[in-house]
């Protein structure tokens, strides 16, 4: 039996701030996570001496300013998402694909220098040797007097209060919590979506960036025919490695790794001809295929549904258990910038209460 002021579960951005700000505060806590990694649903693909390719969470605007504060805190720079001014653009399949001019955005997005990853690598530099626990999917977690009970495979732990960074959905059909939460919750939170769980990202590495010759299309693709939907240039902040990353319609999750590679190589021949074949890798996310972050829906559910609900900040089981995660977050909810957010809002409770 292991003890702890504050159990995290999740070492994803939100479990990462929260541990982060925890810290900070001189306050003692412990992470588990299921995986065999850090990071949740940020995930960078890294081959040497090639481009980062973002699989999971990948752009953000000004407007996150949450995110903006911590990366500037942490000194991670960011850049600016490159558009190239042009983008192809397939609106009907018995049409060709069209080249339109992009207008200016005022609002432009941006991606972290030296991949997402860097974010969440940086937050567990500064957390205390030991406080983060891999491979350690959380069971069961049960009130009792005065304290929780937290178990997984491995042991149990005690804890004055427990943060779970898990989507809503998540954390009510894989951990077994007693006594039973309030059916009201449980309402939200079996209809509750999980941000990016039917994506499938993708993306090809090349020596050279073809997609930016003179006249060329770029590398912006917006098609309504598919199967990819969206895919843009990926180039990394020195410009001098080279990729396109991408979604891959959600429909294909059944298919081989080789047959959505051939899927998408047929559609960039479409735009670009037979130069796409000379990638020198390919990389994709399934993330429906990601027992710790999917399950399947009883019913069907709408984009963002219920992401934000003010349900998930009232805290359950006599207070002691705290909702973070960007399904929870207030503003930007499903973005990085609401797990940030959510992170930090877990953590400016009031934490004498249980003390």
């Amino acid at each position: 039996m292991e003890k702890t002021e504050t159990l995290i579960i999740g070492a994803g951005l939100a479990g990462l701030t929260a541990a982060y700000e925890l810290h900070k505060a001189g306050k003692p806590f412990l992470l588990l996570e299921a995986r065999d990694r850090i990071g949740g649903r940020i995930l960078t693909s890294r081959v040497k001496g090639e481009s980062p390719l973002e699989l999971g969470a990948t752009w953000f605007g000004k407007k996150h300013t949450a995110l903006v504060s911590l990366l500037e805190e942490l000194k991670i720079p960011s850049f600016e998402q490159v558009t190239g001014g042009r983008a192809i653009y397939e609106a009907i399949s018995t049409s060709p694909a069209q080249v339109v001019q992009l207008p200016h955005n005022d609002e432009p997005s941006y991606r972290i220098a030296g991949g997402s990853d860097a974010v969440i690598r940086k937050l567990a530099e500064t957390l205390p040797a030991g406080s983060i626990r891999l491979s350690e999917p959380v069971q069961s977690i049960s009130l009792e007097v005065d304290v929780l009970v937290v178990s997984t495979k491995k042991q149990n732990y005690h804890a004055d209060r427990v943060i779970s960074t898990l989507p809503p959905y998540l954390l009510v059909n894989s951990i077994n919590i007693t006594p039973e939460l309030p059916e009201t919750f449980l309402r939200v939170a079996n209809t509750t979506h999980t941000w990016m769980g039917e994506s499938i990202k993708v993306g090809l590495r090349y020596a050279s960036p073809f997609w930016r010759a003179d006249g060329g299309p770029g590398g912006t693709i917006f098609s309504n025919v598919g199967p990819v939907s969206e895919m843009y240039d990926h180039t990394n902040v020195e410009d001098n490695h080279y990729a396109l990353k991408g979604f891959l319609n959600g429909a294909y999750h059944s298919l081989t790794r080789e047959e959505r590679c051939d899927l998408v190589l047929n559609q960039l021949r479409k735009y670009y001809g037979d130069v796409v074949d000379s990638y020198t890798s390919y990389e994709e996310a399934v993330w429906r295929h990601e027992s710790h972050t999917f399950l399947p829906y009883e019913e069907h559910l709408l984009p963002h549904q219920h992401n934000g609900h003010p349900i998930f900040r009232t805290p359950l089981l006599e207070g002691r258990l705290l909702l973070a995660g960007a399904e929870t977050a207030v503003l930007f909810p499903g973005y990085m910038d609401g797990a940030v957010r959510s992170g930090q809002r877990v953590c400016s409770a009031d934490f004498s209460r249980h003390s």
